[in-house]
């Protein structure tokens, strides 16, 4: 797990999502919301780079999600 503010989590995503890896992602606003249909549909409402993220989940081969994360520290 690492840990980044949110315009580094942003940079990741974008990496991620160039380098075709499978992500999940974790918005403020989605903590304002008690379902999945509510959450779902406040990401779909915000084009991908103007996201707030809050996480960022990657799924993917461990050479690209590692180039993807550069600039994130391990979590303490």
């Amino acid at each position: 797990m690492y840990a980044a503010p949110g315009p580094v989590l942003s940079a990741v995503r974008d990496r991620a999502v160039g380098r075709g890896l499978g992500t999940a992602v974790f918005t403020d606003e989605m903590f304002t919301t008690g379902n999945d249909v509510d959450n779902r549909a406040v990401v779909a409402a915000v084009a991908g780079p103007d996201l707030v993220l809050a996480g960022l989940a990657l799924v993917g081969p461990r050479n690209a999600i590692d180039k993807s994360v550069k600039g994130a520290v391990l979590h303490p």
